[in-house]
């Protein structure tokens, strides 16, 4: 049931009569003014207006640091937005991009389903008519340490970040978040995200399942989560590539052979010399194509784009309206803007030398990736929690081949055969239930499929929030047309 408008007034209001009376030395005031009190660090983290914003907004959004361990130092960064209209009736969902070493804000916000974009000439910003915060509060996160703004104040953790402690720092940020903004504690929350986040977005709702056993006023209302493109397993994404790049006419016969012969049992990210020279070969034969869109053209500024095969060992994930292939070359200019880093709170003691969209520190030197997830699906398939997979079908990097080939080895039960699914009267893509599982491919969409398409996208995150089956075609809508 929706709150009052009276409500919804004070819910705004309330924090900054906190911080007025904190400024002024109210010591007396209930709530209490000391620099714990979380409604006076939200307004510390409060994002003004942005330079190169043209237009007013209606929603507020913060930005900062949560430290995820006091004795190393290490503080992950956030942007936070909340949902355009009624956010205290909407759900929360955390949403993370891959690489590993690829951040949140570079992606997911600025490129994908947040609501500031970048224009072309890397100053000015633009609102994305479809973010995701239409239908939720959106939280973006930098994970791990060393990504994007986040840090540590030891050296050594930016060289043994890992899947481990990537998900147990990640469950650190949301418990310490929630101390930070408590309005959203006991809010519905989801987790999303792409590519190497097929690894963390399922590991973290492990342990969120797992802390929650014995979490009592603290537990996280953890409702399901959502991946993707995402790596999800070695053997069946390898699989899948092979098939997709041989049956999408880009390979020889003889390369998908050896591809399935070289690769099969190799590690995604540390593949074999004899598994990488046959990539190498791979890459040749596909050319100058990109191969996160196959269909769309590739960034000019980009002088050559080969070896994305063999890349993908180390950034699996890392990606650069009318499609604009050179998304990423914004962001790396307007996220290095001074005016932009102090509006976003960066600390100038802790800010990167240069911010990058992905880290090669991080990338290089992870410590520890498993070769499945499946084993972690299969158990939280039976805590009932909503999971859905979704794949852009022009992704050659994990492509729609390999996300079904690594469902089909999940062996569930089929609840609702595949069928098209519709958006506007047009075939959006296709889907099927599983008793546990839902899948959606999404037509015409890359690696990135928020970017590749946007209206897409929303249509897919208002289904999966609201927990129904994807649309099927409007036979009223077609009887009018």
């Amino acid at each position: 049931m929706a709150k009052p408008k009276l409500f919804a007034f004070w819910a705004q209001i309330f924090p900054i009569i906190v911080t007025i009376l904190c400024l002024q030395g109210n010591t007396g005031f209930a709530l209490g003014t000391s620099s714990s009190d979380p409604f006076v660090q939200q307004q510390r983290d409060k994002v003004d207006r942005l330079p190169g914003q043209t237009f007013n907004v209606d929603f507020a959004h913060y930005a900062g640091y949560v430290t995820v361990n006091q004795e190393a130092g290490r503080a992950l960064f956030y942007w936070f937005f909340e949902a355009a209209s009624d956010p205290e009736t909407k759900p929360l969902v955390l949403w993370l991009n891959g690489g590993p070493g690829c951040s949140s804000i570079a992606y997911g916000e600025a490129e994908e389903i947040g609501p500031f974009h970048i224009q072309p000439d890397g100053k000015t910003l633009y609102l994305n008519p479809y973010s995701w915060n239409q239908v939720a509060n959106i939280l973006f996160v930098d994970s791990p340490v060393g990504v994007g703004f986040s840090y540590s104040n030891t050296s050594s953790d930016i060289l043994n970040n890992g899947d481990r402690r990537t998900a147990e720092d990640s469950l650190e940020f949301l418990l310490n978040w929630f101390d930070r903004f408590p309005q959203y504690k006991g809010r519905d929350f989801f987790v999303s995200g792409e590519s190497y986040a097929g690894h963390y977005v399922p590991q973290l709702s492990q342990v969120i399942v797992k802390y929650n056993k014995n979490a009592k006023e603290k537990a996280i209302k953890l409702k399901g989560y959502m991946v993707g493109n995402a790596l999800t397993d070695d053997y069946n994404d390898h699989k899948g590539i092979a098939q997709f790049l041989w049956s999408s006419g880009l390979i020889s016969d003889q390369t998908y052979q050896q591809m399935n012969l070289q690769c099969d049992l190799e590690s995604f990210l540390n593949p074999s010399d004899s598994c990488v020279k046959i990539l190498e070969n791979a890459d040749k034969e596909v050319g100058n194509v990109d191969q996160y869109s196959i269909f769309t053209p590739t960034c000019p500024a980009n002088v050559s784009q080969t070896n994305q095969l063999v890349k993908r060992k180390h950034k699996v994930g890392r990606l650069r309206a009318v499609y604009d292939p050179c998304t990423e070359k914004h962001s790396t200019i307007y996220f290095n803007l001074p005016e932009v880093q102090k509006a976003l709170h960066v600390d100038p003691a802790y800010k990167p030398a240069k911010w990058e969209t992905c880290s090669d520190d991080v990338n290089m030197n992870w410590k520890d990736s498993p070769l499945t997830v499946l084993d972690v699906y299969r158990e939280l398939i039976q805590t009932g929690l909503r999971i859905w997979m979704f794949s852009g079908d022009t992704d050659a990097v994990i492509p729609v081949t390999s996300t079904r080939y690594s469902i089909d080895a999940l062996k569930l039960k089929t609840v609702s055969p595949w069928r098209p699914w519709y958006d506007d009267g047009q075939v959006g893509g296709w889907t099927q239930e599983y008793e546990g599982l839902t899948f959606v491919a999404v037509r015409g969409a890359g690696h990135e499929v928020p970017l590749h398409r946007p209206k897409y996208a929303l249509a897919l995150i208002k289904a999966f929030l609201a927990g129904t089956s994807m649309p099927s075609l409007d036979l009223h809508l077609l009887s009018a047309s």
